[in-house]
Parts: structure tokens; sequence; C-alpha cells
């Protein structure tokens, strides 16, 4: 591609996996973010993407702050919903292919099995609702735009489950972590080279828009993910605590959580051939920059 790949939200852990990938396979790449582009309230998109042009423009910005969001909706619907919706609709207009990020949150957690795409969603809280809808207007503003519903996104960069469990574990000797949230803990490195996977074939001109789930294979729960975070981090010399299972309600938040957030991603297999390693392979290479040290050798 000769024209550059657009990546909006230049400082989560998504656009920065997205400008390391870009660099490594020598991609022409642009990100943007605040403070020159602000989603909760900028009005000045469309001329900022018409001075490109981008060939893709790749939304990874939103409004993250789950239990937050219960406190100020204002400002998640602002970002996650219309701020998105006029991004989708300035790339129409400069003639972009567009990829919006969601998330598994848009489901209510009660089926028993792994969710699909034409599942009905039932979000649980004012962040999942702010994105869902920020699906809807993005597909009405962008028809042939993909949206990848995600889920526990974690990386080197930013905050997230990794680091936090990480960080606990330089000043705990035990941790009580959830164990009744299933979900597939999934790599932003896996998620930005999926996304640079496809975005050939949308400059390229595919009209396979719609919703995609892309999320890593196999799942877990919360306490699941902890006892690999420190079963790795042993491996490479760190101290771990001990680990106590405990249930959702022992671990009371603003927002309620999905208790399965597994997605079944065979659809965006199929259609673009793009698939996710195994959620527990995956973690490796996080932890080798997080951790360091030489690992120990399996037996």
């Amino acid at each position: 591609m000769r024209t550059p790949v657009l990546v909006i939200g230049r400082s989560g852990q998504l656009a920065q996996s997205l400008r390391e990938a870009g660099a490594r396979g020598g991609l022409p790449m642009f990100t943007l973010g605040r403070p020159e582009l602000d989603l909760e309230g900028d009005t000045s998109i469309a001329e900022m993407l018409a001075e490109l042009p981008p060939c893709v423009v790749v939304n990874a910005a939103a409004y993250t702050a789950v239990d937050a969001a219960e406190r100020e909706p204002e400002k998640a619907f602002a970002v996650n919903r219309d701020g998105a919706a006029r991004l989708a609709r300035a790339a129409r207009q400069a003639g972009a292919a567009f990829v919006h990020v969601s998330t598994d949150y848009v489901f209510d957690g009660r089926k028993s099995s792994a969710y699909v795409e034409d599942d009905a969603p039932g979000p649980l809280g004012i962040y999942g609702r702010s994105k869902l809808e920020g699906e809807r207007a993005v597909l009405a503003a962008h028809p042939d735009a993909v949206v990848l519903r995600t889920a526990w996104v974690y990386s080197a960069f930013g905050g997230n489950f990794v680091k936090t469990m990480l960080r606990l574990a330089e000043t705990h000797d035990v941790l009580r972590v959830v164990d009744d949230q299933r979900g597939a803990p999934t790599s932003a490195a896996d998620l930005a080279a999926a996304i640079l996977a496809l975005a050939p074939r949308l400059a390229d001109g595919s009209k396979a828009g719609g919703v995609y789930h892309a999320a890593a294979a196999g799942d877990t729960t919360w306490h699941g993910f902890a006892q690999a975070i420190f079963a790795g981090a042993a491996r490479r010399g760190r101290k771990v605590p001990a680990l106590q299972p405990i249930g959702t309600a022992e671990y009371p938040t603003a927002a309620m959580r999905p208790a399965n957030s597994v997605l079944d991603c065979s659809k965006l297999a199929g259609t673009f051939g793009v698939t996710f390693p195994h959620w527990s392979q995956a973690l490796e290479p996080c932890l080798d920059v997080l951790c360091g040290g030489k690992r120990e050798q399996a037996a």
C-alpha cells in the first residue's frame, strides 16, 4: 500500500502495538490522538483525513474505563458512539476503508457457549451500551466498515490485567482473583497483526463489511489467566504470590461484567483467513518484555 494507514488513538495499547507492527513491516502509518484529535468533541476530523488521505482508518481509540462509565455516561457515549460515528463518516467521505474496534461487553454473558456475531447483544453497563451503539453508528455512517469485537486485551503498553498482576506480585504474598468469569485474553500485538492483515484487502475495496469477532483462541477465567501469568513470571525468575479463586460477588464493582465473554471467531477466519494463536501461547512474548530474564526450559 502506497497510501498510509491512519490509526486513531496514539497512546493506547492497541495503537502502540499497531505502530510497532507497522514499523517492523515497513508499512506507511500515521497516528493521531490527543491533543491534535479528541473524539469526545472534535469536529475537524474530515479536514484532517482530507489532508493525508489514508487508505485505511483504524479506530483504536475508546473510552474504556468500565466502572467510571457508570458515573460519566455522557463521556462514554461522546467517545464510543458519537466520536466513532464522526470518524467513520469522515473516512467514507475520504474514500478510506474503516476498521472499528469494539468489545465482548456488548453481551450479557448468560450464553453457555461462545458468542457468534448474530447473537442478540445485551450489555450490562454503560460501557457496553456505548460500544454497542458505537458499532451501530459506525456501520450506519460507513456500511463497508469492519467492526472487530475483541476481549481482555493486554500488552507491554499501558494499563492492563497482566501488568496489574505483576505489579501486585511485588507487594502481596496472596492475591484473590475472580474465577467465575470466562473469556479469551487477547494480545494487543496479535490484534494489531490481524488488523494489518486485513488492511490490504480493505484498501483494495473489499466489501466484506460488518461485525466480526477477533480474540485469542481458547478461553480461561481471570484466575486461570493470573495462574498463567505467574507461572510464566516464575520461569523468568520472578517471585510470585499464592492465588486464591473467588466469585464475582466477592469482588464488587460499579459495573457488572459478563460471566461469559468467549467469542467465536470462525467468521473472521472464513472471510479473511485471519486467525489468532491460543491465549496461553500469545502470553509468552509479552512476559518476555515485562519480566525479562531467561526462561527456564521445560523438562
